[in-house]
């Protein structure tokens, strides 16, 4: 499977049959496009209203049908732009029950992340600026959402980047949000690492269904990096539980060991013994 990388230029990309995808600057925020014959869906709205204004210009570029809105996780990257896509006439935001109430708990504290792209977000400082929490919950079963002669799934597998993740089904093209991540090392720091590989196994067995899976960052991948990063999880988490069994003193001695970079080595480590320390 060969699928040309998005461009960080306001330039679609096509991954499927009505699917598009746009990496967006600074964050390398991945926004997807799902066009039916009736509306189309927007999937995450960027870190503010100035990257929010870019995706919805981008949008108008290839459609003019009315828009609804998902948000795959309470990340400020991925819904800080939402309040500028409801002063255009977006209704309907969707994400799971535990996303909505984080991203209303959680929003203010994350401001000061997206100071470098989104300055104006950051400081709550002029239009559109304000945390707008999704309207419309995926509790439980799976929602469909019709869109006129193309149907597109919302589903909820499991724990991971954060104990909501919402994915996304289009045709054949998978929105994995940041459960799986392309060019970089997943991020740890509200994660559930154990869960995690396990929703990564859940993801994986998709693969009669999707062929195409577009990540939260990076460009689309195969299957087959989707059990690569499962596979390299599975032996960073066994590694660092060993350290913090066999450590008594200075864990942090582990860090060369774990397979991914010194940042998200030391994130790994900390959330699993934070975790340790919740049971």
């Amino acid at each position: 499977m060969s699928v040309e990388t998005p461009e960080q230029s306001g330039r679609w990309q096509d991954v499927g049959d009505g699917v598009r995808v746009l990496a967006t600057a600074g964050f390398g925020t991945n926004t997807g496009l799902v066009i039916g014959s009736e509306r189309a869906l927007v999937i995450d709205t960027g870190a503010g209203p100035r990257q929010a204004r870019e995706i919805h210009d981008a949008v108008r570029q290839v459609t003019d049908l009315p828009l609804c809105v998902v948000n795959t996780h309470a990340h400020g990257d991925h819904y800080f732009g939402n309040s500028y896509f409801a002063s255009q006439g977006v209704e309907d935001f969707w994400s799971t029950a535990r996303g909505a109430e984080l991203s209303v708990e959680r929003g203010e504290e994350q401001r000061e992340l997206v100071a470098t792209v989104e300055p104006e977000m950051a400081a709550n400082d002029g239009e559109h600026t304000d945390i707008l929490a999704p309207t419309r919950m995926v509790e439980g079963k799976p929602v469909d959402l019709d869109l006129g002669g193309l149907s597109v799934t919302l589903f909820h597998l499991g724990s991971g980047h954060t104990d909501h993740d919402l994915l996304v089904g289009a045709g054949n093209v998978l929105f994995t949000g940041d459960l799986v991540e392309e060019g970089a090392d997943p991020a740890f720091e509200d994660s559930f690492p154990a869960e995690w590989i396990r929703t990564l196994g859940k993801v994986a067995a998709l693969d009669d269904l999707y062929d195409v899976f577009v990540p939260g960052h990076g460009k689309p991948v195969s299957v087959d990096f989707v059990l690569m990063q499962l596979n390299k999880m599975r032996t960073a988490t066994r590694v660092t539980k060993m350290a913090m069994d066999e450590a008594s003193t200075d864990m942090t001695k582990a860090i060369p060991i774990i397979p991914y970079g010194p940042e998200q080595s030391r994130a790994l480590l900390t959330r699993l013994r934070t975790l340790a320390h919740w049971r």
